[in-house]
């Protein structure tokens, strides 16, 4: 059971945590997180589970651009064109990620979690699944105006429907 947000996660999502992580604990299979809207909340629910720990390699918070581009490899050039919320920079971290971690699959998470800036919409986010010998997955979600807390927790199922889609 998912302990850290056991009471904001429903019974099925934390199921399917629990068998994306059996399924992750494969030497072959561990996943990694680069994180940016959600700061660390998917890797924190990816260790909160015992006895999966080896299915888990590591988490990247890197939450601004400068951080993006030394952690991840991120090319300055692509965040200047296109901005940290869009999709070419969620696939350059999701394949920074997976590189720099040597996981199977690798998921990044960019977005604007609210408040939205001016010509920013609040709740788009970029996702992206890096998998080992796959093309990268992209998927891009308008959750809206739910504010900081509601953009991440709406994050979660999305991020573990992507990780499954990986290790399919």
């Amino acid at each position: 059971m998912v302990e850290t947000l056991t009471a904001e996660i429903s019974e099925d999502l934390q199921e399917r945590i629990r068998r994306l992580l059996e399924r992750a604990c494969d030497p072959e299979r561990p996943l990694a997180t680069a994180e940016s809207c959600t700061g660390g909340l998917i890797a924190s629910l990816l260790t909160d589970i015992d006895g999966c720990s080896r299915a888990f390699a590591r988490g990247y918070v890197a939450y601004t651009d400068d951080a993006k581009a030394e952690m991840l490899g991120v090319p300055k050039d692509l965040l200047a064109t296109h901005g940290a919320v869009s999709r070419q920079v969620a696939i350059a971290m999701a394949d920074g990620a997976r590189a720099r971690s040597g996981a199977h699959s690798a998921l990044s998470v960019t977005g604007f979690a609210g408040p939205a800036g001016e010509g920013q919409e609040e709740g788009l986010v970029h996702f992206a699944c890096a998998t080992k010998g796959r093309k990268t997955m992209h998927r891009e979600a308008h959750f809206g105006p739910l504010g900081r807390g509601g953009v991440r927790l709406a994050c979660l199922p999305v991020a573990v429907e992507m990780f499954e889609e990986g290790l399919r």
